[in-house]
């Protein structure tokens, strides 16, 4: 759904029949906890491939990331796998202008996908780093349309999964939303401290 962003441009089309409340799509869904339910069931999905057989035991890619996206949401979205074309804002705050996307891509790839993946020989702390600042810079480019928070949940857990370490507990990022979204603003500032903590606490360490 994308009732809590606020998208500008030709493209924020909304299911017909939906009240404004679910993106266009291939299922012809209209009601926004049946898709919410869809989104769930094949997130699950992707869970399951990515962490199982096709677990990247190696240093992650842009194109993994779009891979993902697509492979959890092809069968619902047309735009499931591409970079955005419309610009997102949530409250007053606005992400990565769309036409930036691409460039901010390639600089998220260079500097903190190749420099920080694979994790295997990372300690505790270091993968918190990792993880912290891989997180906040992908949030910040909102590269796809909907979905960002989940996948960089998934990139955060295949790190925290290379590191030989389970996948995160983040029932304390979903209980206060409001923290968790200020953490990634701080992040826009180079402050990673915040979001460093609920990493932190994701891990249970």
């Amino acid at each position: 759904m994308m009732d809590r962003y606020h998208v500008a441009g030709a493209e924020g089309r909304f299911e017909p029949g939906s009240d404004g409340q679910v993106l266009a799509n291939k299922q012809g869904i209209t009601d926004p906890s049946e898709m919410d339910t869809l989104e769930l069931e094949l997130l699950s999905e992707l869970y399951d491939l990515v962490m199982g057989n096709d677990f990247p035991d190696r240093c992650l890619q842009v194109s993994d990331l779009k891979t993902w996206h697509r492979r959890w949401l092809g069968n619902v979205y047309c735009w499931a796998g591409q970079e955005r074309s419309v610009n997102l804002s949530k409250g007053d705050f606005t992400f990565a202008a769309a036409a930036q996307i691409p460039t901010l891509l390639e600089q998220f790839e260079r500097n903190y996908l190749h420099r920080l993946t694979p994790c295997h020989e990372l300690d505790d702390q270091a993968l918190v780093d990792a993880i912290t600042t891989t997180h906040v810079e992908f949030i910040l480019i909102h590269p796809f349309r909907e979905g960002n928070g989940r996948l960089g949940r998934l990139l955060a857990d295949v790190m925290a999964a290379q590191a030989g370490r389970g996948v995160l507990d983040y029932s304390g990022w979903n209980t206060d939303r409001n923290a968790y979204f200020a953490a990634i603003q701080h992040g826009l500032n180079g402050d990673y401290g915040p979001m460093r903590a609920l990493v932190q606490g994701a891990l249970c360490l």
